[in-house]
């Protein structure tokens, strides 16, 4: 037995609005849910939001975070509150909660993985968006899960305010904190991710590098690179930025897949060092690329994102779609967003509820063997069925 179920809503965020939206949701569900997702806009009133659903649902096994737009069934919102929810019998559900990611993202990661009282079979993480590296993150649950475990989610964002993002779970509010929800039972995961950029021009070596820093690229600096490039538009740097991501090449675990480009955002540009601070670590010796991209082609990638999703989970019917796409996608696609939506519905299924939100950062495995990455500018889709 499977049932899922989301609820949208654009009142003020209040203990009120809160039960109503838990009260809808069971309601829908037909039974108080076993895990729950909330994604919404950073408004006032949080706490009082949280609190209410709890009530209304009667329950706190819930996870989620502050956004930079809101995915629902109902399509894209802006300064709303999603909530989803599932009802099964085949998988079980933990949350846990890690605060301070910001003293050791790796280890944060490690102490989330080993909070599990076994392994999962699939892991869904929320981070800070400004204060985690999701690249560490990643390399700490692998250190003590394994390399094979499927993880997806996104970094926690606040409407482009760049300023504090929110997570919950377990119905308390986080800052700071790497919040995870655990699936164990007998299900089929099927993911997809795409971007709709594309490199241009020479690949360059980046030369010097520290985590999420990029000092040289072939020897010069890399904010002369960018400079040049972009010509009089370089003065709008590191907002155009995300219209020109850096890629580079990670190779696929299947030989009859195409290698995927990694894309990395510009966050931030240090014009005395010369130096460009990205959402996610570059390693110093790889090759990028400067990428580009166009309406068309992004909206593009979600069509492939849907079907590498709906072919990666077979025959099984699809259940719920979680969708986690970056806030840059956006701002480059502006009233076209809601076409990105669109699209996902028609690939996998206009009935399947669907929940998610415009991101900080994406993690999602790529290929058909799992190898979680953090992306950037990425669509990315984890669909879910039962296993016949």
């Amino acid at each position: 037995m499977f049932r899922a179920a989301t609820i949208r809503s654009y009142e003020e965020f209040s203990r009120s609005t809160g039960r109503r939206m838990g009260e809808a949701l069971q309601k829908e569900l037909r039974h108080a849910p076993d895990a729950s997702w909330l994604f919404c806009a950073p408004m006032s009133g949080m706490e009082d939001l949280l609190k209410g659903i709890c009530e209304g649902l009667g329950s706190d096994r819930i996870v989620g975070c502050t956004t930079s737009g809101e995915i629902s069934s109902l399509g894209l919102s802006i300064n709303s509150a999603v909530l989803g929810g599932i009802v099964t019998d085949r998988i079980d559900f933990e949350i846990i909660a890690v605060e301070n990611l910001n003293t050791g993202s790796a280890a944060a990661g490690r102490k989330l993985a080993a909070s599990f009282s076994s392994a999962p079979h699939y892991l869904q993480i929320f981070s800070d968006g400004l204060t985690g590296n999701g690249c560490a993150i990643l390399r700490g649950i692998a250190d003590v899960l394994g390399n094979d475990l499927p993880v997806a989610g996104g970094a926690a964002g606040d409407n482009g305010e760049f300023r504090q993002t929110l997570q919950f779970s377990g119905g308390k509010i986080y800052k700071d904190a790497l919040c995870g929800i655990a699936f164990h039972g007998d299900f089929r995961l099927g993911t997809g991710v795409c971007s709709g950029w594309a490199p241009i021009g020479l690949a360059k070596q980046v030369t010097k590098a520290r985590g999420k820093v990029v000092y040289e690229l072939n020897g010069e600096p890399a904010l002369n690179v960018f400079e040049r490039f972009l010509g009089q538009h370089a003065e709008k740097l590191p907002a155009i930025g995300v219209e020109y991501p850096l890629g580079f090449t990670m190779p696929s675990n299947d030989a009859n897949q195409k290698n995927h480009y990694v894309l990395r955002a510009t966050m931030s540009v240090d014009r005395k060092e010369r130096s460009i601070t990205f959402a996610g670590e570059i390693p110093e010796g790889a090759l990028v690329n400067l990428t580009c991209g166009d309406k068309p082609s992004i909206l593009a990638a979600a069509d492939t994102a849907a079907k590498e999703a709906k072919n990666a989970i077979g025959e099984v019917k699809p259940e719920i779609i979680f969708c986690y796409s970056c806030m840059a996608r956006k701002i480059v696609l502006g009233g076209r967003t809601k076409e990105e939506i669109e699209r996902i519905q028609t690939g996998v299924g206009h009935k399947i509820p669907m929940i998610g939100f415009y991101t900080y950062g994406e993690f999602c495995p790529i290929g058909p063997m799992p190898r979680n990455h953090l992306h950037n500018e990425t669509i990315t889709l984890s669909v879910l069925g039962l296993a016949p």
